[in-house]
């Protein structure tokens, strides 16, 4: 009989799975994990873990960070081919996407990324996701730039793809002011968009509201009803690294300061929103939907 895994979780949802009872004299997890952690990287970094929590050692175990690492990617370079491919093949079709199609098109492919890989890194796919994951203290603070890199990373290569088989339509999906708006209507929105996302990420994903797999559907039908309203303002990126990809690989950098400041601003007030309304962190929960599931791997076991 398999005892209990502690920290299993589905993607971004935190959902957790039950075990069976642990049979006497079964093997403890913990004591796998912390062999695992020793083994690998040395009795100091160990002893740090074993002050942490038993559920969280598998997720501060950095034996799988590069595979998390491409996670992030895959999926950020997944979500700006959507998010931004449905722009370049809406301008070279001639408006045949139409901006229904562009603003669901991202939703569902993040829905569907937490769906099917949330759980190798907690499927952040956004920079401020991140943050405010570590803000609540949901998330390790020196995962993060690994994280945001990775994400980056995955945004330049989906749009160096869309310039290479497409050209330079639509500035490759860029982000950008609408006609008629001001600079200030544009950070406001989102700003507020972002707050937005965000408080539907921690809210999802915690232990007091956790709703577990439907939480993907909840964060895709926001990102799809933030670009039905707002999307002619903004473009709604409420991502920084969906916006930087166009933007570097279009050379088009006259906006983009506000794509990257505006989504932390909602970040930020985001996180203090949560504090408010569900006390500091976001639980084991929280935390297992933030960082994956994945685990040291099992040796001398059925």
């Amino acid at each position: 009989m398999t005892p209990p895994q502690p920290g299993r979780a589905s993607g971004m949802t935190g959902e957790e799975h039950p075990g069976d009872a642990v049979p006497a004299g079964a093997p403890d997890e913990s004591d796998h994990v912390e062999e695992s952690v020793r083994a690998r990287h040395g009795p100091r970094i160990a002893a740090e873990l074993e002050r942490e929590p038993v559920w969280a050692r598998d997720f501060t175990d950095l034996a799988y960070e590069g595979r998390r690492l491409f996670s992030e990617l895959l999926g950020t370079f997944l979500l700006v081919l959507a998010g931004a491919g449905a722009a370049v093949l809406d301008a070279a079709t001639h408006g045949q996407i139409g901006r229904g199609a562009e603003v669901t098109a991202p939703g569902l492919t993040v829905l569907a990324v937490i769906l099917f890989m949330g759980a190798v890194s907690g499927a952040h796919l956004n920079p401020v996701v991140s943050i405010a994951f570590a803000l609540r203290g949901d998330f390790a603070w020196r995962r993060v730039p690994a994280y945001i890199a990775a994400q980056c990373a995955g945004a330049v290569l989906a749009c160096l793809v869309l310039k290479a088989t497409f050209g330079d339509l639509a500035h490759v999906g860029a982000t950008l002011p609408g006609p008629g708006f001001s600079t200030a209507q544009v950070f406001v929105v989102e700003a507020v968009l972002s707050f937005g996302l965000v408080s539907t990420v921690l809210g999802t994903a915690s232990s007091a509201q956790n709703v577990g797999s439907l939480s993907a559907v909840g964060v895709g039908a926001y990102i799809v009803t933030a670009g039905l309203w707002a999307g002619p303002v903004s473009g709604a990126s409420m991502n920084p690294a969906r916006s930087l990809g166009p933007a570097l690989v279009s050379a088009d950098l006259h906006d983009l300061w506000i794509y990257l400041t505006a989504p932390v601003v909602g970040a930020l007030t985001a996180v203090g929103a949560a504090l408010i309304l569900r006390g500091p962190g976001g639980g084991p929960g929280g935390s297992r939907a933030a960082q994956g599931t994945l685990q040291p791997p099992r040796t001398g076991r059925r």
